[in-house]
């Protein structure tokens, strides 16, 4: 499944076998229509968007995450997987990413 993908001031590009997500935000929504934002229920988000991916090659048994995954694919990872990176975009709004290694992503959402 294609998502757009957002466009960061600076490029990126992860070494090895990681990849660079951007989390989504999930929305929690009660009964009575109440929003209850990501950060009022303590869980990051486990799904997200692959924005860069690496080109494998690093350590001896590193894979290339150009097999399993694309720019634009929406994938699952762990709730604590990766490092938190702030970053801005071109239009300067401070965006989250997740810099992770293939086997911290659960898996491909389609």
């Amino acid at each position: 499944m294609k998502t757009s993908v957002p466009e960061l001031a600076v490029k990126i590009e992860p070494l090895g076998d990681r990849v660079i997500v951007m989390p989504l935000e999930r929305e929690q929504v009660t009964s009575s229509g109440i929003v209850i934002p990501d950060t009022a229920t303590g869980e990051k988000p486990q799904e997200g968007i692959v924005i860069a991916v690496g080109k494998g090659g690093i350590g001896k048994d590193s894979q290339d995450p150009s097999k399993f995954l694309k720019v634009g694919d929406k994938v699952l990872f762990g709730r604590y997987a990766g490092d938190e990176v702030k970053m801005k975009d071109k239009k300067g709004k401070d965006v989250e990413v997740k810099i992770l290694h293939l086997d911290s992503v659960l898996g491909k959402v389609s």
